[in-house]
């Protein structure tokens, strides 16, 4: 019934302020300079984010649903849509890092004008179909709360200073060698994925289908730096024979020999991380690694990677907990000892060998927010999990991330599967 939902039993007040509050919390140190560079073209700049996701919510929500809503800055249209090609032109997203101004004073009081208007909508009762907008912008406020902290884990490194964002709570210490890596298996035959029933999911998510899966073994655990650097030594990035042809073009074009933010100082390896830069912990997951390069690593080891029908009908029963951003390690941790799959979910985005391509039966929703997902569907793939920059709550078994396959800079591993 699209009838307005009271405030008392609805905890979507709680929600929309919790993870407002939480976007702020993350730029606690940044300058204004910290958070108007944009590193790449791919990344934005925290400042852009900030605005982007308040911009969301007054455009989708406050706009076309609360009556008598002042527009905070009519320019902010242009500054901050992202590719949302039905709600006119937009600065283009290579020079997002250009925007000097408005200030991240101004951002912030942006953000206090429509933070206000929106809670005012939900004390005054919002029908169901505007009270499900906003469950949208929230959840689309916490894949920019990710996006924020691997952009600026991407800008700090560009610095020979290798800043620290975050100081790391508590101090790491050197881990155990993990056990080694044990399949586990699981038989074929007909099983449903995709998101069906109570709860939030993006559209692309669903509808829930049947598929057929063959026996299959999986890894109980991540691939670790120390299985990498094995592929490093035994020359994985200057064989073409375990390289897909785009991804044997990608390591050639810019010169990969290792994964992104790795360096190689007096025979070892450090890293760049939101803690600064550290030595490689070779009990930890391996990220910052693409597809093509996790595609290579398991043709190296003999393996494959999942489909995410496998990974999928494999999660389904395990509980959603993990490394994740709640923990405030913001770096991958080593598996713990213990039987089954481990490391599911936190820590980090574990490619599958899976297209971002729609389900069966799948329709975008009409209008704008219907360009959310589906008009990515097409050379992408998809990653299952979250990671430890995700935030705690956010992630789903049926959870579909997608990246085009050369991307590094996201917390992006891997899992190794097998046939049987």
């Amino acid at each position: 019934m699209d009838g307005p939902q009271p405030v008392l039993q609805n905890p979507l007040v709680l929600l929309f302020q919790t993870v407002r509050t939480q976007t702020e919390a993350l730029i606690d140190g940044l300058s204004d300079a910290d958070a108007t560079v944009q590193s790449m073209d791919d990344a934005s700049p925290a400042k852009w984010h900030l605005a982007h996701t308040t911009w969301f919510f007054e455009t989708m929500v406050l706009a076309p649903h609360a009556s008598g809503y002042r527009v905070f800055d009519p320019a902010f249209d242009f500054l901050f849509n992202s590719y949302y090609e039905t709600l006119g032109a937009r600065l283009a997203r290579p020079r997002r890092g250009m925007l000097s101004r408005p200030s991240l004073a101004a951002i912030l009081d942006y953000r206090r004008h429509v933070t206000d208007a929106v809670i005012a909508l939900l004390v005054g009762g919002a029908p169901k179909a505007v009270a499900d907008l906003i469950e949208l912008g929230c959840q689309h406020e916490q894949q920019h709360q990710e996006l924020l902290l691997t952009d600026i884990l991407h800008l700090f490194a560009q610095n020979p200073l290798a800043s620290c964002f975050r100081e790391p709570d508590p101090a790491p210490t050197k881990a155990a060698a993990p056990p080694a890596v044990r399949f586990i298996p699981f038989n074929g035959g007909i099983t449903r994925i995709g998101h069906a029933g109570q709860g939030f999911a993006f559209d692309c998510e669903g509808p829930d289908h049947e598929v057929l899966i063959e026996s299959f073994r999986l890894a109980d655990r991540l691939v670790t730096n120390a299985e990498w650097l094995a592929f490093i030594a035994d020359g994985g990035y200057r064989d073409p024979l375990l390289w897909l042809s785009d991804g044997w073009a990608a390591v050639k074009e810019g010169g990969w020999t290792a994964p992104l933010y790795w360096q190689e100082r007096d025979g070892e390896f450090q890293t760049m991380t939101l803690h600064g830069r550290q030595p490689v912990e070779p009990a930890a997951p391996v990220t910052h690694v693409s597809y093509f390069e996790a595609d290579a690593f398991a043709t190296w080891a003999g393996k494959r990677l999942p489909t995410e029908a496998e990974w999928e009908h494999a999660a389904r029963p395990l509980p959603i907990a993990g490394n994740f951003a709640g923990s405030e390690r913001l770096t991958p941790l080593p598996a713990t000892p213990g039987e089954g799959l481990r490391q599911m979910f936190g820590d980090v985005w574990e490619w599958t060998r899976s297209a971002y391509l729609p389900y069966p039966r799948f329709r975008p929703a009409a209008g704008a927010v219907g360009e959310y997902n589906g008009k990515f569907m097409s050379g992408q793939f998809v990653l299952r999990g979250g990671s430890c920059a995700t935030p705690e709550g956010h992630v789903r078994a049926t959870y579909r991330n997608f990246f085009p396959p050369h991307a590094r800079w996201q917390f992006s591993g891997l899992r190794l599967a097998e046939d049987i």
